[in-house]
Order: structure tokens, then C-alpha cells, then sequence
């Protein structure tokens, strides 16, 4: 008689999977408090290794330098944020779909981020990024990278040759500026959650067309704003 698996037997191939994840993300969450504790120049890649008690070489499985485990949570949040923009709608406009795709990835993204660092981890680890300029040299280049794939992925969705109409390359670049600014005033906030960043989008994002559009001159500051002398805008 053929004996067969009792139900609660684990599969060897799914306990490897679930061991080579904890494994990453105990090297992910170590290398990244070590980064705001101690700089990310001063950590190295032995240090991280022996504080999860693993060697180099499996450190180098899972992460092809310290600057990949740096940017390890943005990258998983790039990936979402092009696989959500994939799957829009193709009735929906550049603009939107845009839009849609990145809030429905940080509405989506924010557990799983949890699940690896404290959200203040993440908001200082982008604090140490800001301020360390190897990793920001990184930054704005990965960035530029990643504005180029997105402007070739919207000029796909809309019919258009990226190198012979502008606008796919020129809506890119408006959304991705606003991104960053946005991101940056979250960095320098009080609220590290992801629900805060997305607060902050939007409402850059609200005002993206209209002052893009709007005669400045001739129309009020809302009354948030303030002049450069820090006393309220006219």
C-alpha cells in the first residue's frame, strides 16, 4: 500500500523558499539599520553578513553590492508601481493612469514594506540616501533609469514612437519631478507612514496641471503658501 503525504507535511521546496526569505529580509533590515546607525560608507557587507550569521557569499546571493540592498525597498516599490501601470485601463489617459498606478501601488505596497522594516526605518534609511552623496548620485541616476522605462512603457500604451513625439517623455518627467518633490517633504516630515507620503502626492499632483496652465501672476496663492521671506503670499 502506497503511503501517502500527511496533510500537515511540508513541502522541502516551499520550506527553502520561506527560508531563503527570511533570510534576505533579515540581511535587508540589518543592512539598513546599520546605515542610519552608522553611515552607509562606514558599514561593510562582513558586518551586515556576521550580524545575521551568514557569510559574504551569501550576503552576495541576494544582493549584488550595498547600494542594492539601499535602494532594495524602492526597487520593490518600482516593480509594483510598473506592473500596476501595466495593467490600467487603455481607455484611461497617460496622466491618470500614472496617477492611479502609483497610489494604488503604496495602497497596496505599505504591508509589505512593514513586514521587512518599521516604516520609520524606511523614511530615515531615504534620509540617509538625501544626505550621503554616493547614494544620492545613485538615486538620481537610478531615477533618470527608471523616467526613460516609464516614458517607453506610456508611449507603448498610447501608440506613440518615444523618440519621435515628445510628450510621453515630457509627462514622465513632470510626474516623476513631482514624485521627488513630494518625497522630499515627506523626508523631512514628522509622520513616517506611507499613508502620510500619499497625502503629500496627491496634493502635489492636484496642483500639477493647474500651474502648469495658470497665469500666476493674475491668481492667488493658496492660502498655505508663503513667500520666500517666510511671510504669507500675497
Amino acid at each position: 500500500m502506497t503511503v501517502g503525504r500527511s496533510a500537515g507535511a511540508e513541502n522541502p521546496s516551499g520550506l527553502r523558499e520561506r527560508k531563503k526569505r527570511r533570510t534576505r529580509a533579515a540581511l535587508l533590515r540589518t543592512a539598513l539599520e546599520s546605515f542610519i546607525t552608522k553611515g552607509y560608507e562606514e558599514t561593510t557587507v562582513d558586518e551586515i553578513a556576521d550580524a545575521v550569521e551568514v557569510s559574504q557569499r551569501t550576503f552576495f546571493r541576494y544582493f549584488a553590492s550595498k547600494e542594492d540592498a539601499a535602494f532594495a525597498l524602492q526597487q520593490m516599490m518600482e516593480r509594483r508601481f510598473v506592473e500596476a501601470l501595466r495593467a490600467r485601463p487603455a481607455e484611461e489617459g497617460p496622466f491618470d493612469a500614472l496617477r492611479n498606478s502609483v497610489l494604488g501601488t503604496w495602497d497596496a505596497i505599505g504591508e509589505a514594506i512593514t513586514e521587512i522594516v518599521p516604516a520609520d526605518v524606511h523614511l530615515r534609511m531615504l534620509q540617509v540616501i538625501e544626505s550621503t552623496p554616493t547614494l544620492l548620485a545613485a538615486h538620481l541616476r537610478r531615477s533618470l533609469d527608471v523616467e526613460e522605462y516609464v516614458a517607453r512603457l506610456i508611449a507603448a500604451r498610447e501608440g506613440l514612437d518615444v523618440d519621435a513625439d515628445p510628450r510621453p517623455r515630457v509627462a514622465v518627467a513632470c510626474f516623476g519631478g513631482v514624485m521627488r518633490v513630494a518625497g522630499q517633504l515627506w523626508v523631512r516630515g514628522d509622520d513616517p507612514s506611507l499613508r502620510a507620503l500619499r497625502s503629500l502626492t496627491v496634493a502635489h499632483l492636484d496642483h500639477l496641471a493647474p500651474a502648469l496652465a495658470m497665469d500666476w501672476r493674475g491668481t492667488a496663492a493658496s492660502p498655505t503658501a508663503r513667500d520666500p521671506q517666510g511671510g504669507d503670499a500675497a
